[in-house]
Protein backbone atom coordinates (compact mmCIF):
# COMPACT_ATOMS: atom_id res chain seq x y z
CA UNK A 1 0.00 0.00 0.00
CA UNK A 2 2.85 2.38 0.57
CA UNK A 3 4.06 2.63 -3.21
CA UNK A 4 1.32 4.09 -4.69
CA UNK A 5 0.89 6.40 -1.86
CA UNK A 6 4.29 7.22 -1.71
CA UNK A 7 4.12 7.80 -5.93
CA UNK A 8 1.30 10.46 -5.64
CA UNK A 9 2.86 12.21 -2.55
CA UNK A 10 6.45 12.40 -4.65
CA UNK A 11 4.05 13.72 -8.13
CA UNK A 12 2.31 16.21 -6.07
CA UNK A 13 5.31 17.41 -4.38
CA UNK A 14 7.61 18.10 -7.35
CA UNK A 15 4.46 19.77 -9.00
CA UNK A 16 3.83 22.02 -6.21
CA UNK A 17 7.71 22.66 -5.76
CA UNK A 18 8.79 22.93 -9.68
CA UNK A 19 7.55 26.11 -12.02
CA UNK A 20 7.82 23.77 -15.11
CA UNK A 21 5.17 24.27 -17.88
CA UNK A 22 3.93 22.31 -20.66
CA UNK A 23 3.97 23.21 -24.26
CA UNK A 24 0.62 23.01 -25.27
CA UNK A 25 1.72 20.81 -28.13
CA UNK A 26 2.01 17.95 -25.35
CA UNK A 27 -1.19 19.28 -23.76
CA UNK A 28 -2.80 16.08 -25.41
CA UNK A 29 -0.14 13.69 -24.24
CA UNK A 30 0.44 14.57 -21.14
CA UNK A 31 -3.30 14.64 -20.00
CA UNK A 32 -3.74 11.32 -21.22
CA UNK A 33 -0.90 10.21 -19.31
CA UNK A 34 -1.98 11.57 -16.36
CA UNK A 35 -5.62 9.58 -17.11
CA UNK A 36 -3.63 6.65 -17.09
CA UNK A 37 -1.64 7.05 -14.26
CA UNK A 38 -4.29 8.10 -12.05
CA UNK A 39 -6.38 4.97 -13.11
CA UNK A 40 -3.38 2.86 -12.22
CA UNK A 41 -3.07 4.13 -8.75
CA UNK A 42 -6.44 3.87 -7.64
CA UNK A 43 -6.33 0.45 -9.58
CA UNK A 44 -3.31 -0.70 -7.11
CA UNK A 45 -5.04 0.79 -4.09
CA UNK A 46 -7.98 -1.32 -5.03
CA UNK A 47 -5.76 -4.18 -5.36
CA UNK A 48 -4.15 -3.18 -1.92
CA UNK A 49 -7.94 -3.55 -0.48
CA UNK A 50 -8.75 -6.83 -2.09
CA UNK A 51 -5.47 -8.02 -0.70
CA UNK A 52 -4.17 -8.62 -4.51
CA UNK A 53 -1.39 -6.31 -4.16
CA UNK A 54 1.72 -6.56 -6.31
CA UNK A 55 4.59 -4.47 -6.71
CA UNK A 56 6.05 -6.06 -10.07
CA UNK A 57 1.84 -5.97 -11.60
CA UNK A 58 1.44 -2.06 -9.67
CA UNK A 59 5.04 -0.91 -11.66
CA UNK A 60 4.68 -2.63 -14.97
CA UNK A 61 1.29 -1.40 -15.60
CA UNK A 62 1.94 1.92 -14.27
CA UNK A 63 4.59 2.28 -17.38
CA UNK A 64 2.54 0.71 -19.98
CA UNK A 65 -0.62 2.13 -19.51
CA UNK A 66 1.02 5.91 -19.87
CA UNK A 67 3.24 4.66 -22.67
CA UNK A 68 0.12 3.21 -24.22
CA UNK A 69 -1.57 6.17 -23.70
CA UNK A 70 0.95 8.45 -24.83
CA UNK A 71 1.07 6.19 -27.82
CA UNK A 72 -2.10 6.47 -28.72
CA UNK A 73 -2.18 9.77 -28.67
CA UNK A 74 0.99 10.36 -30.82
CA UNK A 75 -0.53 8.04 -33.78
CA UNK A 76 -3.89 9.62 -33.54
CA UNK A 77 -2.32 13.09 -33.88
CA UNK A 78 0.16 11.77 -36.92
CA UNK A 79 -3.36 10.29 -39.05
CA UNK A 80 -5.66 13.69 -38.07
CA UNK A 81 -7.90 11.85 -35.50
CA UNK A 82 -8.97 12.13 -31.85
CA UNK A 83 -7.70 8.68 -30.72
CA UNK A 84 -6.67 10.13 -27.82
CA UNK A 85 -10.51 9.98 -27.20
CA UNK A 86 -10.62 6.21 -26.65
CA UNK A 87 -7.99 6.07 -24.66
CA UNK A 88 -9.66 8.56 -22.28
CA UNK A 89 -12.73 6.67 -22.54
CA UNK A 90 -11.19 2.84 -21.29
CA UNK A 91 -9.24 4.63 -18.45
CA UNK A 92 -11.71 7.12 -17.29
CA UNK A 93 -14.49 4.08 -17.81
CA UNK A 94 -11.83 1.97 -15.40
CA UNK A 95 -10.78 4.96 -13.17
CA UNK A 96 -14.35 5.37 -11.92
CA UNK A 97 -15.17 1.93 -11.65
CA UNK A 98 -12.09 2.07 -9.37
CA UNK A 99 -13.06 4.58 -7.31
CA UNK A 100 -16.57 2.82 -6.97
CA UNK A 101 -14.96 -0.76 -5.78
CA UNK A 102 -12.69 1.15 -3.17
CA UNK A 103 -15.47 3.29 -1.93
CA UNK A 104 -17.75 0.06 -1.31
CA UNK A 105 -15.21 -2.08 0.11
CA UNK A 106 -15.14 1.17 2.83
CA UNK A 107 -18.27 1.28 2.65
CA UNK A 108 -19.00 -2.39 3.85
CA UNK A 109 -16.11 -2.88 5.95
CA UNK A 110 -17.53 -0.07 8.08
CA UNK A 111 -20.95 -1.48 8.08
CA UNK A 112 -19.58 -5.27 9.12
CA UNK A 113 -17.36 -3.92 11.31
CA UNK A 114 -20.30 -1.94 12.84
CA UNK A 115 -22.46 -4.71 13.08
CA UNK A 116 -20.13 -7.26 14.68
CA UNK A 117 -19.18 -4.54 17.33
CA UNK A 118 -23.29 -4.09 17.73
CA UNK A 119 -23.57 -8.50 17.85
CA UNK A 120 -20.21 -8.67 20.23
CA UNK A 121 -22.13 -6.58 22.96
CA UNK A 122 -25.21 -8.15 23.09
Amino acid sequence: MWLPVLFLIVGIGLGLLTDIRVPEAYADYLSIALLAAFDTLFGGIRAYLEEKFDEKVFLSGFFFNVLLAALLAFIGVQLGIDLYLAAVFAFGVRLFQNIATIRRYVIDKKYFSKKLDEWRRK
